[in-house]
C-alpha cells in the first residue's frame, strides 16, 4: 500500500465518533429528563426509573440485530433505519399524554432506534479499516461516548431548562437529521482495502494479529473469553447508566445545584477525552486485559467515592479522576473481541456482548431508583456497581489465561496478540 499521508478510514473513525456522542449523549444522558418528565407527568421515580430500565433492554436485545443486519446489508442501512425510528419516536414521545403511550415511544422505539445508530453498527465497519490501529481507532470511536457525557449532559440540562424537555427532544431528533444522513451519504463505507492500515513492512507481521482458528458465532459463544468479556461489559453498563441516569439526581439530593450536578457528571466525560489518546496508544503496544482490569477498578473505587462526596472540591477531584479511566472499556472489550474471533464476526459477537451491558443498565436504572424510594439513599446502587466492577476487573485478568486453557476451548487454541 505504502506510506499515506491521510487514511481515509481515519473519515469514518471521526463520523463515527460524532454519531457516537449523539447516540450514547441521548442514551446515557439521561439524568436531565428524569425530574422535568416526573414533574410534567406525574411519574414517580420508581415508574419512571422502570421505563429507562425496559429502554436500556429494548437498545441491548437490539444490539445484535443491529449486528446481523450490518453483516447481511450493510452498515448505512441500519444507521438510516435507526434514523427513521429515532425520528418518529422523537415525534411521538412529545404527543404522548397516555403512560403506556409515552413508555412504547420513550422507552422502547427511541431505545430500539438508538441501538441501530450505537457504537455495535459501527464497531464492525472500524475493524474492517483497521488492523494495526485497530486498538487506537476503536479507543477513537469510545471518545463519541464521552464527549457524549461531557457535551450533551449539561447541553440538555441548559436546553430544557430554557425550553422545556419535549422541546429538547424535538431538537435532537433535528439535530440526529441533519448531522447522521449526510454521513451515510459521502462518508461511511464498509468497503476497506484489502490491507486496510498495514504499512508495507508490517504486512509481515499482520497474520501474528488475526486468530488462528475460525468458529461460528454459536462456537465462539461458548468460549470463556466471550463471557468473560461480557460480564465486564455488564459492569461498565451497570455503572455508566447509573451514573447517566442517576447520577445527577443523586448529586442533587445531597444538596448540590442542578447546574453543578450536571457539569460534574459532564466533566467525567470531558476528561476522559484527553485519556482515550493515551490508553488508545497503549492498547495497541502492551496486553489489552491489564488496561481494562485497571479502568474498572478505579471505576468502581470512584462511584463509591462518588456517593460520598460532600462539597464541591471534593466532588470535581473525584470526577476527575474517575474520568481518566472512564472511556476505554467498551473499545478494549470490542477490540479484544476482534483479536480473538476475527474481523468477520465481531459485529454479531459484539451486539451479544452488549446485550451484557444493557441488561447491567437496566438493572441499574432500576435499582437506582428502586433502592432510594425505598431507603432513601443512593449507596445501596453506587455501592453494588463498585462491587460489580472489582469483580470485573478480576474476571478481565483472567481472559486470556482461559485462552490458552485447551480444556475450556473447543477442540483447539484461540491465539491472541493481546
Amino acid at each position: 500500500m505504502g506510506f499515506r499521508k491521510w487514511y481515509f478510514g481515519w473519515n469514518i473513525v471521526a463520523a463515527a465518533t460524532i454519531i457516537t456522542l449523539l447516540t450514547v449523549g441521548m442514551r446515557m444522558g439521561m439524568g436531565p429528563f428524569v425530574l422535568p418528565i416526573m414533574e410534567d407527568l406525574n411519574f414517580d421515580r420508581t415508574e419512571l426509573s422502570t421505563m429507562i430500565a425496559v429502554g436500556m433492554i429494548v437498545y441491548g436485545m437490539g444490539m445484535p440485530l443491529a449486528g446481523y443486519l450490518v453483516e447481511r446489508y450493510s452498515t448505512n442501512f441500519v444507521l438510516r433505519l435507526g434514523i427513521l425510528i429515532v425520528t418518529v419516536s422523537c415525534i411521538w414521545t412529545v404527543l404522548a399524554t397516555h403512560p403506556f403511550n409515552f413508555f412504547m415511544a420513550f422507552g422502547v422505539f427511541l431505545s430500539l432506534g438508538l441501538a441501530f445508530t450505537s457504537p455495535v453498527a459501527l464497531t464492525p465497519v472500524i475493524a474492517k479499516w483497521f488492523t494495526r490501529q485497530r486498538g487506537r481507532a476503536l479507543f477513537y470511536l469510545s471518545t463519541g461516548s464521552m464527549a457524549g457525557i461531557a457535551i450533551m449532559t449539561p447541553v440538555l440540562t441548559i436546553a430544557i431548562d430554557r425550553f422545556g424537555w419535549q422541546a429538547t427532544i424535538l431538537l435532537f431528533a433535528a439535530a440526529f437529521l441533519l448531522i447522521i444522513i449526510p454521513m451515510t451519504i459521502f462518508i461511511v463505507r464498509d468497503e476497506a482495502p484489502e490491507d486496510t492500515d498495514e504499512l508495507d513492512s508490517e504486512k509481515q507481521n499482520a497474520t501474528s494479529r488475526k486468530p488462528a482458528l475460525c468458529l461460528t458465532w454459536k462456537e465462539a459463544m461458548r468460549t470463556s473469553p466471550f463471557w468473560y468479556i461480557t460480564f465486564g461489559l455488564f459492569a461498565c453498563g451497570f455503572s455508566m447508566n447509573l451514573l447517566g441516569t442517576h447520577g445527577v439526581p443523586m448529586l442533587q439530593d445531597h444538596g448540590f445545584d442542578a447546574m453543578t450536578a450536571s457539569f460534574a457528571i459532564g466533566l467525567i466525560g470531558l476528561v476522559a477525552i484527553p485519556s482515550t489518546l493515551i490508553l488508545g496508544a497503549l492498547s495497541d503496544k502492551m496486553p489489552r486485559k491489564y488496561l481494562l482490569a485497571l479502568i474498572y477498578l478505579v471505576r468502581g473505587m470512584g462511584l463509591i467515592a462518588l456517593v460520598m462526596v460532600a462539597s464541591v472540591w471534593q466532588l470535581y477531584a473525584v470526577v476527575i479522576v474517575a474520568g481518566f479511566v472512564w472511556a476505554g472499556s467498551i473499545a478494549l472489550s470490542s477490540a479484544m473481541l476482534s483479536d480473538v474471533y476475527g474481523v468477520k464476526l465481531v459485529g454479531l459477537l459484539y451486539g451479544w456482548a452488549y446485550f451484557g451491558h444493557q441488561v447491567g443498565a437496566m438493572f441499574s436504572s432500576w435499582l437506582g431508583g428502586w433502592g432510594y424510594d425505598q431507603y432513601g439513599t443512593h449507596f445501596i446502587s453506587f455501592a453494588a456497581a463498585g462491587v460489580i466492577l472489582f469483580l470485573a476487573s478480576v474476571a478481565s485478568l483472567n481472559v486470556r489465561n482461559h485462552l490458552e486453557n485447551k480444556k475450556r476451548l473447543p477442540k483447539q487454541t484461540i491465539e491472541v496478540s493481546n
